[in-house]
């Protein structure tokens, strides 16, 4: 997520509205602003992805975007750029240049202004497909950065597919991996409850027909002794209560969902 606040990228033009162009030269001397491209600049501070979008051309679109702006999002490879479709496309790098351009037909945004979220949801499921957007819209409800006027302009933009998942989507997912595992698991049809309270336990991940409890254990270093015995006296208390807890990490869940899967899937059966 960027911590810079407000713009950091403007054209000369807008620059101008505010600053003589002897100040605009006197800033760029100073190295307060830099030269993205002809007629182009950024603030000092500036991100970098937000830079190299300007230097293509557009601003930040779909994955990146969603990144930049604090939505859970999975790894993310290349820069997607959002291009207005009056805007041009210039080379920004010596080398082969590996943003992934957004063309669309929205009305244009002041300077290099971020899309709107749905937008930027609308191009997750367009261009990066379904599991990537799910956790990303989850993450958007989650953090109140799409409204109820914005989830139905978002759902009549998109296909069946899309439609049903944004009907499927809660608000109550603390994290993408909690919203990934719920929708893998939506086709078997169990009851699956997000941040689910327990007595002797507290706040578990996901629980499954009130019995089984996946904890999705993230990126985060959870190989210390004191989190690994914490975790340890959950599963304990737990289990007096008549719960099986299973716990995955990102890897597991990201890269080796078939394990994961089938041990969700072999658990369950020890109670049909």
């Amino acid at each position: 997520m960027c911590t810079v606040d407000g713009d950091q990228v403007w054209t000369y033009g807008e620059l101008r509205q505010t600053m003589r162009r002897s100040e605009i030269e006197r800033q760029v001397r100073l190295g307060r602003l830099s030269h993205v491209r002809r007629g182009v600049y950024a603030s000092a501070d500036a991100c970098a992805d937000v830079v190299s979008a300007a230097a293509h051309g557009g601003a930040l679109g779909c994955e990146s975007a969603a990144r930049h702006l604090g939505l859970w999002v999975l790894d993310v490879p290349k820069l997607h750029v959002w291009m207005h479709g009056d805007r041009h496309q210039y080379r920004h790098e010596e080398k082969p240049c590996t943003c992934v351009a957004h063309w669309d037909d929205a009305p244009r945004r002041p300077g290099f202004g971020l899309p709107s979220v749905p937008r930027v949801l609308l191009q997750l499921f367009r261009c990066r497909g379904r599991e990537r957007f799910f956790v990303a819209l989850e993450s958007a409800r989650r953090q109140g950065l799409i409204d109820a006027s914005g989830l139905r302009s978002l759902r009549a933009r998109l296909n069946r597919s899309g439609r049903e998942l944004v009907d499927f989507s809660r608000p109550d997912s603390d994290s993408g991996l909690e919203s990934l595992v719920r929708l893998r698991l939506r086709a078997f049809g169990w009851i699956i409850r997000t941040q689910a309270s327990i007595i002797g336990t507290g706040r578990v991940d996901l629980l499954i027909e009130g019995w089984l409890i996946i904890e999705a254990d993230g990126r985060a270093n959870h190989e210390s002794a004191a989190l690994r015995h914490k975790d340890l006296v959950r599963d304990a208390n737990a289990a007096l209560w008549g719960h099986v807890t299973l716990r995955f990490d990102y890897a597991m869940i990201v890269h080796d969902w078939d394990l994961v899967e089938r041990a969700i899937v072999t658990t369950m059966s020890t109670r049909s």
